[in-house]
């Protein structure tokens, strides 16, 4: 048995500390504040999209891949840092930064500028997750893992709930102050994103001040600072250092690199002649290409981590399952408030107290129940919090419909709550799972990729598809229920990584050692 083994299995016998506790709930606040400043934006995106002229595609990419990719591909080398450094104060850095530019996305004046706003918001909220995860990984045991991640990322559905009915407070009491636009001529959604993102900068303060657990000897760690690994990490991911690392490998590697580049160059001009929407398709382009160089350099730096992630079907498996899973909840969580606005005519006051409240408290319960049981069939079958995500994504299907076809302002709130209940409670499970079966060394860069999916598969596409179909269709009704159609492809996914999973989780050690022995 190896000493990475050895040492999980002596903590798994360790109950968590009061500490623990204390430093898990400094971290749902973190999480709070990190999916105000994201989700802040749906609320607001009707008034946006009059201000700015745009169409819901454009709202779409706002809401999706603007933020979506960036924040990704910086979660690959931040969740290596994470391994590696200092995550307290990597934390830290990442909370000053996003809350920083939700501010600056106050003073936007076209969409342009609101793009790159929230494209450092998403650079700034990659340290989040990784960090996180690490954290409470190390100080919780394996039995109690899914449901501290499962109370973390409760964070998500009340942060995506508050946003609703701080936005819509905020904006609307500053319009009516200032009819004709304020200081600045700042209107209220302008007023809204300074006044959620500047109080992240007090609590940076207190993220600071907790502790740093001690790590476990890693006889692999690299002799450099971990800065300038990270900057290599990302060099791994930005061209034209791609191909360079691509030339290193050999003649063939640089083959494959252009050839992957040429072919989602190619990809991006289709739909961008099909959709004409260039941001959307131009980041999608960069953003899996980006992952394809990055995946590629790492099996010949760290084949042990190559080979437990992206060499594991059951990991890969698992968190593309659960992207598609966060696809649906994604694009719910953006596209529901603006549908009742604009479909169902319901007024932006009440549909931010009932729509915010109902969103945190399904969010809530559904993550904190999900993880719950995922941990009680973990212990009776290997593969059970599989079960978990498989139900994530087809007990919604029903509520999405009825809520979506419905004109009776109750059922459709009622159905909202419903899919989101349902969706929620895949969440701790599938994070537990890629933790699971990677070693602890390892346990940042697990959450990067796992991140990978659920952002550029669900983020990334789930509003943006949404946005696009409602445009074409000229329905936004047919855009959100456009969203059943993945449930059978995500339900494929997780039933192989059922199968798969007990046996790669049995054999981590064995694999990773191999993988360095080639």
């Amino acid at each position: 048995m190896s000493d990475d083994t050895k040492a999980v299995e002596s903590r798994g016998e360790e109950a968590a500390s009061t500490y623990s506790w204390y430093v898990l709930g400094v971290l749902v606040v973190v999480y709070i504040l990190n999916f105000i400043d994201r989700q802040i934006l749906s609320i607001l995106a009707v008034d946006i999209k009059r201000d700015l002229s745009l169409t819901d595609g454009q709202l779409g990419f706002l809401g999706g891949a603007a933020f979506a990719v960036f924040y990704a591909l910086f979660g690959v080398p931040l969740g290596r840092l994470a391994d590696r450094w200092h995550r307290v104060r990597l934390l830290t850095i990442g909370l000053v930064l996003w809350s920083t530019m939700t501010a600056l996305s106050g003073f936007a004046r076209n969409y342009l500028t609101l793009s790159l706003a929230r494209m450092g918001v998403g650079v700034g909220e990659a340290t989040a997750s990784p960090t996180a995860y690490s954290l409470i990984s190390d100080y919780f045991p394996s039995r109690q893992r899914a449901t501290a991640l499962a109370i973390y990322s409760s964070g998500l559905y009340l942060g995506g709930g508050i946003s609703l009915f701080i936005g819509a407070k905020i904006s609307q009491v500053w319009d009516a102050a200032y009819p004709g636009g304020g200081m600045g001529g700042l209107v209220g959604w302008q007023a809204a994103f300074l006044a959620v993102g500047l109080p992240g900068l007090i609590v940076a303060l207190w993220v600071a001040s907790l502790r740093e657990p001690e790590r476990q000897p890693d006889e692999k760690a690299s002799a450099r600072h971990p800065l300038h690994d990270f900057f290599v990490d990302l060099s791994m991911l930005l061209p034209p250092f791609t191909f360079y690392h691509a030339m290193r490998r050999g003649p063939m590697a640089a083959f494959i690199n252009l050839a992957m580049a040429a072919m989602m160059i190619g990809l991006a001009l289709v739909m961008i002649r099909l959709t004409g929407n260039l941001p959307q398709w131009s980041a999608m382009a960069f953003g899996y290409y980006a992952v394809f160089s990055w995946a590629a350099t790492l099996r010949r730096h760290d084949p042990a981590t190559f080979s437990l992630i992206w060499g594991t079907p059951a990991f890969i498996c698992t968190a593309l399952g659960y992207g598609l899973v966060s696809l649906g909840a994604y694009a719910l969580a953006f596209w529901s408030a603006p549908y009742a606005e604009t479909v169902l005519k319901l007024p932006k006051s009440e549909l931010a107290f009932v729509l915010g409240g109902s969103g945190a408290l399904s969010g809530f319960l559904g993550v904190i129940l999900g993880g719950r049981m995922s941990d009680w069939l973990r212990g009776r079958n290997p593969s059970g919090r599989i079960l978990v995500v498989m139900f994530g994504i087809i007990a919604p299907v029903i509520p999405i419909w009825v809520g979506f076809t419905t004109e009776n302002p109750t059922v459709f709130y009622v159905m909202n709550f419903l899919a989101g209940l349902f969706a929620a409670t895949a969440l701790g499970a599938a994070a537990a799972t890629t933790q699971d079966l990677v070693l602890p060394r390892m346990r940042g860069t697990a959450t990067a990729s796992f991140f990978l999916a659920t952002t550029l598969v669900g983020l990334a596409i789930g509003p943006y598809m949404v946005g696009q179909i409602s445009e074409l269709s000229g329905s936004m009704r047919i855009g959100v229920l456009s969203l059943i159609g993945v449930a059978p492809i995500s339900l494929a996914l997780l039933i192989y990584a059922y199968r798969t999973l007990p046996e790669a989780e049995a054999t981590i050690a064995q694999r990773a050692q191999a993988a360095e022995s080639r």
